[in-house]
């Protein structure tokens, strides 16, 4: 567990997660589907929605499948 002045970044990436789970469930996709349009694994986008570490890479295939702009996820 990181120190508690870290706390606000884990915060940040459970929000972010919740952004993409709400955008991609607003779209109506699976996580299974978007891991095929996206071409990344499937455990790597629901690490990303339960507010695991992401790439930016990553991000920027998500939003563009969600169709958003990656600063919508963001936040």
């Amino acid at each position: 567990m990181p120190p508690a002045d870290e706390q606000w970044i884990l915060d940040a990436r459970r929000a972010l997660g919740d952004r993409v789970r709400v955008q991609r469930m607003h779209v109506g996709i699976t996580q299974e589907r978007l891991a095929e349009q996206t071409g990344i694994d499937r455990s790597t986008i629901q690490r990303i929605e339960y507010g695991g570490e992401a790439k930016i890479s990553h991000l920027l295939l998500i939003a563009r499948e969600l169709r958003v702009h990656v600063r919508d996820l963001l936040g």
